[in-house]
């Protein structure tokens, strides 16, 4: 292969190294490149960051005849050494709030729920010892990682009780009285302080390891290759750190990106500037080399499970024909919210039977009105989605789930899938051709807003560096052309003809489409139906069709995109949109 002299230097190397590679410049190829210049005799370890990645991984080395690479994620690698063969048993969903205060018996302070917030602190901290790469829970610090102040006051006041009960739970898992979690075993395996028969480690994706994990990497006599993107950090909220700046190897680039065109790597770097506002940093110059035009592979990609779950209904609902789809993770945690609140819930809530309601806090709530109203006072966002969904699609729910389902194929059958979804978190090294975001990443207004408000004792730059990266992933997912929301990119950002920009809804038409859902549940006014009322939600909606909109209509539609966007987008009805969909024969011309 013709090797640029970036990545020549990289596979010459024969010490320690670090790799900082942005994204699509060809480091698993690096890498592989890298393995087969070593003698055939060498045992190479090659740990890559999850399943999806390691699947990918093995496909690769066995195609290039390299039998003496062995591909492990760091917890496949733990299980063989701790799990494999031992008393241990997984509890493959972790503890809830309620079952570690039930098995630990806690005890309050006689004010409400008092052992459950007790609980939730104990889960949290047994997460962040496992993913650290202490010895002893006494070695840290939990407030370190609290920062409501109303949290850090009961914390306080609590914090020898939670740190015992931590450090008990942790010898009911050691002693197998109760299952081990995944973090458990990772864990151990990091204190076992076991050496590993390879002569090369390679080291993907490091700038998302955990303490534990890196700790584990670093102890290692081998030959030690590490590489990431620093601005692919997205697992901060599971304690990663960026280990690319905790290794303290020589540093090579990979500056170069093979998939994707200049284009769209203008678009990332633009995004990665926000940075800058925040804290003085290097942004690393990417180049874009990619060429190509196919449109095979079709993702759409959200921030949140339940933004893609809407997408996704609203995808099986619109696009009958389409047969195949696919889900990157298990289809089934894409019901829930980030906090174990279920969908099923809230339609429970919906039909007012609170009596098979699960979560405590949906189960509290008279009705969806009442929940709307502690949305609208937290904006807790998930919650947001859940009751947007079933606004939509009442109980209708359960047939569209099951339809998903019936749809959805098996990872062997992936590359047959007519659109694939996933959230950033599981696409994770992973591209499409076209790729298509949902509208719940960091805009921005909210950018600008928090520059303009910015006090470094008052913001988490740490989440807002993972904003930041979280979308700047989502981009460089794409190989050809990219579909994102006005409201992400900057104003004056040069458009073209790979990067089309979705017509955002504002905040003001946002709060008038909730009350004509309102209206249209009720069925109380006819006033949400009004010439006004759709004049101001959809603003296109009688603007004369011309041959540039329909060129227009025409890539979208081919592209996959669903009605409500394509609507959206043009500022019209979806009703209208259906309609030119129809008149162009689109449909039969392209499904």
């Amino acid at each position: 292969m013709n090797l640029t002299k970036e990545q020549a230097a990289i596979i010459n190397s024969t010490e320690n190294i670090k790799i900082n590679a942005v994204a699509g410049s060809g480091k698993t190829t690096t890498i592989i490149e890298y393995a087969r210049t070593r003698s055939t005799s060498a045992k190479i370890l090659y740990l890559a960051f999850n399943k999806s990645v390691k699947l990918d991984a093995i496909k690769k080395f066995v195609d290039k005849g390299l039998d003496n690479v062995t591909v492990e994620t760091a917890h496949s690698l733990a299980y063989k050494h701790i799990v494999y063969g031992s008393r241990y048993k997984i509890s493959p969903q972790g503890y809830k709030t309620n079952e570690i205060a039930e098995i630990l018996n806690l005890q309050g302070n006689g004010e409400k729920h008092t052992e459950y917030v007790i609980a939730n602190h104990i889960s949290k901290f047994l997460s962040y010892f496992c993913n650290s790469d202490k010895k002893k829970v006494q070695d840290l610090n939990y407030l370190d990682t609290v920062t409501d102040e109303k949290a850090i006051k009961f914390v306080k006041t609590f914090y020898n009780y939670i740190e015992k009960q931590s450090r008990i739970f942790l010898a009911k898992m050691n002693s197998g009285e109760i299952d081990i979690t995944h973090d458990f075993y990772l864990k151990k395996f990091q204190l076992s302080d076991v050496q590993l028969q390879y002569d090369y480690i390679l080291f993907d994706e490091g700038q998302d390891a955990s303490p534990a994990m890196l700790d584990v990497f670093l102890n290692q006599k081998a030959t030690k290759v590490i590489v990431g993107d620093t601005h692919q950090q997205i697992y901060s909220w599971r304690f990663a750190v960026n280990s690319l700046e905790k290794a303290t190897f020589k540093t090579f680039n990979l500056s170069t990106s093979f998939r994707f065109s200049q284009d769209i790597a203008d678009l990332a770097m633009n995004i990665l500037e926000n940075k800058i506002d925040f804290v003085a940093q290097d942004i690393l110059p990417i180049t874009g080399k990619g060429t190509t035009s196919a449109t095979k592979s079709k993702a759409i990609l959200a921030r949140t499970n339940l933004g893609l779950l809407l997408k996704a209904i609203e995808y099986v609902t619109e696009k009958k024909k389409i047969k195949q789809i696919y889900f990157e993770g298990n289809i089934n945690s894409y019901t829930y919210a980030d906090d174990g609140t279920s969908l099923y819930d809230v339609l429970n809530l919906y039909n007012s039977k609170n009596h098979l309601i699960r979560d405590n806090l949906i189960k509290g709530m008279l009705n969806l009105e009442e929940l709307e109203d502690y949305i609208e006072k937290t904006e807790d966002v998930q919650l947001g989605m859940m009751v947007e969904i079933i606004r939509e699609y009442g109980n209708k729910i359960p047939d569209i789930i099951k339809l998903i389902k019936e749809k959805h194929i098996t990872d062997g059958e992936r590359e047959n899938a007519e659109m694939i979804f996933s959230t950033v978190h599981r696409c994770k090294g992973m591209e499409y051709d076209t790729v298509q975001l949902v509208n719940d990443f960091i805009s921005v207004e909210k950018l600008e807003k928090l520059k303009k408000n910015f006090r470094k004792e008052e913001i988490n730059l740490q989440k807002i560096n993972e904003e930041i990266n979280l979308l700047y992933v989502a981009v460089t997912r794409t190989k050809n052309s990219i579909h994102i929301p006005e409201s992400l990119v900057d104003e004056d950002f040069p458009i073209s003809s790979q990067i089309h920009l979705l017509k955002s809804i504002s905040a003001d038409d946002q709060k008038m489409i909730k009350q004509l859902r309102r209206e249209k549940a009720s069925n109380t006014t006819e006033k949400a139906y009004s010439l006004d009322a759709i004049r101001l939600v959809h603003k296109g909606a009688y603007n004369p069709w011309t041959a540039e909109l329909d060129n227009e209509l025409t890539v979208l539609f081919c592209e996959g995109m669903h009605e409500k966007d394509i609507a959206t987008h043009f500022g019209r009805t979806r009703g209208a949109i259906k309609s030119r969909i129809k008149k162009l024969e689109l449909a039969e011309l392209y499904n």
